[in-house]
């Protein structure tokens, strides 16, 4: 039987049916904002390190679209029969990177780089072998929003715009390559540095992403709100109507790298919406709009949120504290970014098509939610706050 939040979103999905393919991906090409293709533009030859992960197979599917001709190069583990008729080269970028010799393409786009050391690598040995490199970062480099050095203290302040030109976060121990909440952003400015150190900048692109999301991210970091919402009832909701939201959709990211590759454009650009112009009270209407739910929303503050330890990475998805370090989270500059191209779908588009390939996961897949709450634990704090209320 279909449940009812099922049977709600797919009676309000907005233009009726919403073409996936293969339960992965939609084409840009599907998209009334995505750019058209230019009669003009030549076949690339583009190399991928990765391709199989969320963001990656958004950009094969847009670079196959325009007639651009790609070459995958991962460890060949994750989703192998996804592009079986591309090439691919297997390896490891910590110390195999052999399969990429004595080969030359027109661009690289390294969306799986974490590591300096591996970054430096790839830079070294691509830097004779491609005309163009294009490194996917994020705006975690900036010292503001890399949750660095006083990440647990939350306090009002007044944070300005996150420029271009704004402090990039450090690495008090450049030896260090393991991954975490704190280290992510340091480790995201050095893997820039290390590109251009070997690439000229000319050559270089350097985008910054907030939360990137829409079909196939398995984070499911902005999926748990329209299916909450869905299903109906209390949901509690991290801060205020008020707090600011910035996000960018895969395929807007997939077709500004493409963009960039085609047109050889150098520079950094943050990869975000406008600043100001959503919210997260934006967002929940609009998820209750597509869902047609009648769930009622109670907002909780900070102090409630600091209190109840729910500031661990995956609880609210794409929702950050409006107050302390991670300010600047809402309040990114993106207008160098919209100057040369970026195009910026409505959410409410972005949300509709993520649910439609949330309804196309198969049953376990879709019981095994990896962000948000709990039913049994979001009723509890429900409790525990309508006590401190009363």
């Amino acid at each position: 039987m279909m449940n009812r939040g099922r049977r709600r979103f797919l009676q309000a999905s907005l233009g009726g049916t919403t073409a996936l393919m293969s339960g992965h991906i939609r084409s840009s090409s599907e998209s009334g904002n995505a750019c058209a293709s230019k009669g003009d533009n030549k076949a690339l030859r583009i190399l991928i390190l990765g391709g199989t992960g969320f963001i990656g197979p958004h950009m094969v599917q847009e670079a196959l679209r325009r007639g651009h001709n790609v070459t995958l190069f991962n460890r060949g583990r994750t989703a192998r029969d996804l592009f079986p008729d591309l090439e691919l080269l297997v390896g490891d970028r910590d110390n195999e990177l052999g399969a990429l010799r004595g080969r030359t393409w027109d661009a690289v786009v390294d969306n799986s780089g974490y590591v300096p050391r591996h970054v430096a690598d790839s830079a070294t040995l691509l830097s004779s072998a491609v005309s163009h490199y294009l490194f996917v970062s994020s705006v975690s480099a900036y010292a503001a929003m890399s949750g660095n050095a006083t990440a647990a203290k939350y306090h009002d302040v007044d944070m300005p715009n996150t420029e271009y030109g704004s402090p990039l976060a450090a690495m008090p121990d450049e030896s260090v390559e393991e991954v975490t909440s704190l280290t992510y952003g340091p480790l995201k400015v050095l893997c820039e540095r290390a590109v251009t150190e070997v690439m000229e900048e000319r050559r270089v692109t350097i985008l910054r992403p907030t939360w990137v999301v829409g079909p196939g991210d398995t984070s499911d970091r902005l999926t748990y709100w329209p299916v909450r919402v869905a299903r109906g009832g209390e949901v509690l909701v991290p801060g205020t109507s008020e707090d600011l939201l910035q996000i960018i959709d895969v395929r807007d990211l997939a077709i500004f790298v493409v963009d960039s590759v085609e047109r050889r454009l150098a520079g950094i650009f943050n990869m975000v919406t406008a600043p100001g112009s959503y919210s997260m009270g934006r967002f929940m209407l609009d998820n209750c709009a597509l869902t047609r739910s009648d769930a009622s929303l109670t907002w909780v503050d900070l102090p409630f949120i600091i209190e109840n330890e729910l500031l661990k990475d995956g609880t609210f998805g794409i929702w950050a504290p409006p107050s302390g370090d991670t300010r600047s989270d809402a309040i990114v500059s993106s207008a160098r970014s919209f100057e040369h191209g970026l195009r910026a779908r409505p959410p409410r588009e972005t949300i509709r098509d993520t649910l439609g390939w949330w309804w196309s996961l198969s049953e376990e897949r879709r019981r095994d939610m990896h962000a948000g709450l709990s039913a049994d634990r979001e009723a509890r704090l429900l409790a525990a706050w309508r006590m401190r209320a009363s």
